[in-house]
C-alpha cells in the first residue's frame, strides 16, 4: 500500500465509529484533488446516514415487539381478573374492556367504546359520574366514584369505579387504566349493620328515659334526697342528650343540629343557657374539630359540670355574666379554654374539690388522656383543658384520616 485517504465516521452524539478510506498501491504525492476530497466527504456522510437509519429501524422494531409483548401481557392479566377492567386514551376515549365487563353488562363487544359507557349507569348517577370523569381528565387526579351499573338482566347494582393515569417520563398522561367492582352485597351488609346499630341505640335511649323516671320516682318517695336525686337526674339527662347527638340515625330521626363537630356539639349542649333575648350566654370561638361518639360522653360531662357550677355559683348566676369558650389546635394537642366573666368576684381559691370538679378531672385525664388546669382569678374561673387531638375523633385517627 502506497497511498491512503480517509474520513472519520462520527455518530450524531459524537462517538467515533471508524473511517471511510481509499487505498492505492501507487504513490500519489499530489494527494486528493478538491473534487475527490469533497466526494469522500459526501460518501462519509452518506455512510453515517445509512448507519443511523439502520439503527433507527432496529430500535423501532424492538420497540414494536416490546409494546406488543407488553400489551399481550396486560390483556392476559386483565382477562383473568374477576373485576371489570377498562382502558381509555389520554383524552378519555374508552377503547378497551375485558371479558368480565361484557359478561356483567351483557352488551355487544365494542358497543360501549367512546362515551357510551355512561349510558350503562343509573340515570340518577350519570351526571355525577360524567362530572367526576371530566374532573380527572382535566386535572390528572385519580378517578373514584360509586354508581349503579346496569347488569345484563336489567338490575342496577352498586359498583365502585376507579381509574389511574399512566404517565411517560415527561409526566404526560399516555393512558388511563380503570376497574369496576360490584359492591352491592357490601352495601346491603352495611345497611343492615346501620339498621341494627340504630335499633340498639334507640333501646339505649329508652334506658336513659327509664333511669331518669326511676330517679324522679325515688325522689318523690324520699323527699330528703330530692336535691341529690335532682343532681343525678340532670347528669343522666345530659348523657342522654350527648347520646342523642352522636348515635346512628336514620334520615327521619337525624337531629337538625348540623354536622358532628365539636362546636356544633357544644352549641347544642349550651342551648339552655340563654339571656332574656334568647342569645346564648356561652360564646364559642376558635378552631373547630371533627368529633365522634367516643369522645362525646367525656366532653359532655366536663362542660355540663362547668355550666352547672357557673349557673349556681359563677358567671351564669349573675344577670350580666357570660362565658367564653375558646378552642385552638396546638400541634398534637387541642386546647379548650373556659373563661367566666361578670359573675360574683372570687375572693379566694376553694379549699375543697366538689364532686363536679372531681368528675371533670376524671373525664379529661382518665377518659381523654388530657391535662386540666384551673385558675381562680378575681374576675372569674379560667379552666384550660389540653386534650390529644386524636382523642376527639378516635375512629378517624384509627383509620389514618385527618
Amino acid at each position: 500500500m502506497r497511498f491512503y485517504a480517509g474520513r472519520l465516521l462520527k455518530s450524531a452524539d459524537g462517538h467515533a465509529l471508524g473511517t471511510l478510506c481509499v487505498l492505492d498501491v501507487q504513490t500519489r504525492p499530489e494527494g486528493l484533488t478538491p473534487l475527490q476530497a469533497e466526494t469522500l466527504d459526501v460518501l462519509a456522510r452518506q455512510v453515517m446516514a445509512q448507519l443511523e437509519l439502520r439503527r433507527a429501524i432496529s430500535e423501532r422494531e424492538e420497540g414494536v415487539i416490546a409494546l406488543a409483548e407488553s400489551e399481550s401481557k396486560f390483556r392476559a392479566i386483565a382477562e383473568s381478573m374477576p373485576q371489570m377492567v377498562w382502558s381509555a386514551q389520554p383524552g378519555g376515549f374508552h377503547d378497551y374492556y375485558n371479558a368480565r365487563w361484557y359478561e356483567f353488562t351483557g352488551v355487544p363487544a365494542g358497543s360501549t367504546d367512546g362515551e357510551a359507557w355512561n349510558g350503562m349507569f343509573h340515570p340518577d348517577d350519570q351526571k355525577r359520574a360524567w362530572e367526576a370523569w371530566g374532573h380527572s381528565l382535566e386535572t390528572g387526579d385519580l378517578y373514584e366514584i360509586e354508581y349503579r351499573l346496569r347488569r345484563a338482566d336489567g338490575v342496577y347494582r352498586w359498583t365502585l369505579g376507579r381509574a389511574t393515569p399512566i404517565r411517560n417520563e415527561a409526566g404526560e398522561i399516555t393512558r388511563w387504566f380503570g376497574t369496576c367492582t360490584d359492591i352491592e352485597d357490601l352495601k346491603r351488609s352495611e345497611a343492615g349493620k346501620d339498621l341494627l346499630s340504630q335499633e340498639l341505640s334507640h333501646r339505649i335511649k329508652n334506658i336513659f328515659a327509664v333511669v331518669s323516671s326511676l330517679i324522679a320516682l325515688s325522689a318523690r318517695e324520699h323527699p330528703e334526697a330530692r336535691a341529690f336525686a335532682g343532681s343525678v337526674r340532670d347528669r343522666v339527662n345530659d348523657l342522654a342528650r350527648a347520646h342523642e347527638f352522636v348515635r346512628p340515625h336514620s334520615e327521619v330521626s337525624q337531629p337538625l343540629i348540623g354536622d358532628t363537630t365539636l362546636h356544633t356539639f357544644l352549641g347544642a349542649l349550651f342551648k339552655p343557657y340563654v339571656d332574656a333575648s334568647g342569645r346564648s350566654r356561652v360564646a364559642i370561638e376558635g378552631e373547630d374539630a371533627t368529633f365522634d361518639d367516643q369522645a362525646a360522653t367525656s366532653v359532655a360531662l366536663l362542660f355540663h359540670e362547668l355550666a352547672t357550677n357557673a349557673a349556681k355559683y359563677g358567671a351564669l348566676s349573675a344577670a350580666g355574666g357570660t362565658v367564653l369558650l375558646r378552642t385552638r389546635n396546638d400541634g398534637d394537642r387541642f386546647i379548650l379554654t373556659w373563661t367566666e366573666r361578670g359573675g360574683p368576684p372570687i375572693l379566694e381559691k376553694p379549699v375543697r374539690q366538689g364532686f363536679g370538679s372531681a368528675l371533670a378531672s376524671l373525664s379529661v385525664k382518665g377518659q381523654l388522656g388530657g391535662k386540666l388546669e384551673r385558675r381562680w382569678e378575681p374576675g372569674g374561673l379560667i379552666l384550660e383543658a389540653a386534650i390529644p387531638a386524636t382523642a376527639l375523633s378516635r375512629r378517624r385517627a384509627a383509620l389514618g384520616k385527618k
